[in-house]
């Protein structure tokens, strides 16, 4: 939960209306959904994932592939790596000739993005790939951008952007505070 220091920057109704509006924008950029695979990336991008792909069962009738992606073996900083057990990947359908939506929770220097979309060559030639997150809080290291964000909150070195998911932490937040 939040302490006295930490901001609140989205509430569970903020992150509710703002996974809708990335539905959409989904939907509107691929025409439809018959094809897309979206993949979210361990641990809070795979329930990102899976409620995007929720909303568009509900505009559209039919809800996309959802896969789920552990980049950090692709990673060119493993020692920054978290000391959490490897998951393993699971895209369950060819992701050859189809548009694949990486899902993540924050982007910040690019590097796990870079490391997801090295590890989703693995299953497949996509026939696009584009990147959807929840918080966009800038200081990118590559030249990495996403195609649909949730809200860009720049911010500073020396803060963190806490993403709280139902699924794993109970609730639904997006929290600013100090590093440490």
């Amino acid at each position: 939960m939040a302490n006295e220091v930490d901001r609140v920057l989205l509430t569970g109704d903020d992150i509710r209306r703002v996974l809708a509006r990335i539905s959409h924008e989904i939907l509107e950029q691929n025409r439809g959904a018959r094809d897309l695979v979206l993949v979210g990336l361990v641990t809070r991008g795979v329930h990102l994932a899976r409620r995007l792909a929720d909303n568009i069962e509900k505009f559209e009738g039919f809800a996309p592939t959802v896969g789920s992606l552990d980049p950090r073996l692709w990673r060119d900083d493993p020692d920054r790596a978290s000391g959490q057990p490897l998951q393993p990947s699971e895209i369950p359908t060819e992701v050859t000739g189809r548009p694949v939506v990486i899902v993540d929770d924050v982007l910040y220097t690019g590097r796990t993005v870079r490391a997801a979309m090295e590890a989703l060559l693995d299953f497949g030639r996509a026939k696009r790939i584009q990147l959807a997150v929840l918080v966009d809080r800038g200081h990118r290291e590559l030249p990495i951008r996403p195609d649909f964000v949730g809200k860009n909150i720049p911010t500073a070195r020396g803060e963190r952007v806490q993403v709280r998911i139902t699924e794993t932490d109970g609730e639904d937040a997006v929290i600013l505070g100090r590093e440490g």
